[in-house]
């Protein structure tokens, strides 16, 4: 390959706006817990929705995932391998029937799933971000903490 077509390392406001954007615009999200029975890692892509200040799942009660958002930390995954955010994050469990009417058809509408319809026994799990990461190639690495304790490393985005 000749010359060099990568973006350039963006300055922290601009990963900030690029993550914000990213949020608001994709569905499905890789979510990382332990199996709180085993102390496992797993894995799981979820759909999600972002309200511009949580991030909103669903998913069996019973599931290892289900039981590891249930223990209340979690780290999600998105973006493309050379354009990654990381979202560490503190988890509260909402019943099916606690979460606002509007917040769940807004989930429905959007991810194409209601958990509310579903015959299994679902949660809603919200996560209040604590820690964002986001970067793209090995030239982004420093910096790539844009949120840390729950505020964004920048004023102005």
């Amino acid at each position: 390959m000749t010359g060099d077509t990568r973006p350039g390392c963006r300055p922290p406001a601009a990963r900030v706006r690029d993550t914000l954007a990213l949020l608001g615009r994709e569905v499905d999200c890789w979510v990382a817990t332990c199996d709180p029975a085993t102390g496992a890692p797993h894995l799981v892509p979820l759909s999600f929705v972002w309200d511009g200040a949580t991030l909103l799942l669903a998913t069996t009660e019973r599931s290892v995932a289900g039981r590891g958002l249930a223990a209340g930390r979690v780290r999600t995954g998105l973006g493309a391998t050379r354009d990654v955010v990381m979202v560490d994050g503190r988890v509260a469990a909402v019943h099916t029937a606690d979460l606002d009417r509007a917040e769940a058809e807004r989930f429905a509408r959007r991810t194409g799933f209601d958990p509310r319809a579903s015959t299994g026994s679902y949660l809603f799990f919200r996560v209040s971000p604590s820690r964002v990461q986001a970067w793209r190639e090995e030239d982004e690495l420093d910096g790539r903490e844009i949120m840390r304790h729950g505020r964004w490393v920048v004023d102005e985005i």
